[in-house]
């Protein structure tokens, strides 16, 4: 591809900012087009650019900016419900494409779609940030190589502060957001594969809205979002995983901590501040023999989002796929199996056993 990548961004809330604000650290990258149905979303959007958002051209629909031909690639920030159906038009138009998670709402419209990517002339990415957080990454690696030995169990705690507003509070009802296993969650059960690298067979959650939300109304409804959860999942090759969400823990010193336990060593990773901590196996009543350090995140990255770096690092594999043919690391397929697995726990919740993933569409 000769000159910069024109990208327009479809949806101006706040990963659409997110996002605009890492392209602009991108030097081969020009934001040519943004689209959101708010003409004030699309003003703050553009004065985001600074003077360059003065040539910038705004449409009220993703389709309508595919349509005027100002675009190599796109990157979809709208809301979860709506990612099916904008994604159509970029099909069709061939242009390169990263989709923020979840892929869709429910199994069978991420199942339609990953078919759909499966002969898409563009690079197709879903967006699952948590992957390209630097600690995140480089305690992969370290999982990867035998660091732990072989690999028995993974944990993954949030305890974090609740669901933020969003524009016609689209984001308090299961019905908009696939619920909260799937629209929050999803890029944790994407994780848990990707350490683990096997494929789910059975998920267990026991979740509830049990403090946040309670009061809240809207249009006479009360939201019906899970704010606590438990999920245990057992995987194909007999790993198994779990998740410890709270959104109601506001004061909790690390946001996200990750463990992978196997039976030579514990890995831990803390985020922030980005420390690890290893902890080998050294018998009943041995003195342990931690070791710690600290992953470093360019701090260009942190200050443009508020994802510890990631969506600079995830924004910089995209792109380089798109200018050097460089393998996508989150497929359609991968998209869809995070849906799958927080479709699952939302199910499971709601019917207080376990689901076997067979019974999920899609798989």
């Amino acid at each position: 591809m000769s000159g910069k990548i024109r990208v327009g961004v479809i949806g101006t809330g706040m990963m659409g900012y997110e996002h605009i604000n890492n392209l602009k650290l991108m030097p081969e990258v020009e934001i040519t087009a943004l689209a959101d149905p708010t003409d004030h979303m699309l003003g703050l959007g553009k004065s985001m650019l600074g003077p360059a958002g003065s040539n910038v051209a705004t449409f009220s629909t993703g389709e309508a900016l595919l349509d005027a031909n100002l675009v190599d690639a796109v990157v979809i920030a709208s809301p979860n419900f709506t990612h099916h159906d904008v994604l159509q038009p970029v099909f069709k138009k061939g242009v390169h494409v990263l989709c923020e998670k979840p892929l869709c709402t429910t199994p069978e419209d991420a199942a339609r779609i990953r078919d759909q990517a499966a002969s898409h002339s563009g690079v197709f990415w879903v967006g699952m940030e948590y992957r390209f957080m630097p600690p995140a990454t480089e305690f992969v690696t370290r999982v990867h190589r035998g660091d732990v030995g072989r690999l028995v169990m993974v944990s993954i705690r949030e305890h974090r502060f609740p669901f933020l507003q969003k524009v016609n509070d689209w984001n308090r009802f299961s019905a908009n957001t696939g619920g909260t296993m799937v629209e929050k969650c999803c890029h944790f059960f994407d994780l848990m594969r990707h350490i683990i690298q096997s494929e789910p067979t059975r998920v267990y959650c026991s979740g509830n809205m049990d403090v946040n939300h309670q009061d809240e109304r809207y249009d006479g409804r009360k939201p019906d979002i899970i704010d606590n959860s438990f999920t245990v999942v057992d995987f194909a090759n007999g790993t198994r995983a779990m998740l410890d969400l709270c959104m109601f823990a506001e004061g909790a010193e690390h946001q996200e901590e990750i463990s992978a336990t196997g039976d030579k060593a514990r890995l831990d990773v803390l985020i922030p501040p980005g420390d690890m901590v290893m902890s080998p196996r050294v018998g009943f009543r041995n003195p342990k023999q931690v070791t710690r350090e600290t992953i470093p995140v360019d701090p260009v990255a942190l200050e443009a989002g508020s994802h510890f770096g990631a969506t600079y690092y995830q924004q910089r594999a995209w792109i380089d796929a798109i200018l050097t043919g460089a393998p996508v690391q989150v497929t359609a397929q991968d998209g869809l199996q995070a849906v799958r697995m927080g479709a699952a726990a939302e199910l499971s919740a709601a019917t207080g056993r376990a689901i076997d993933m067979a019974e999920i569409a899609g798989g």
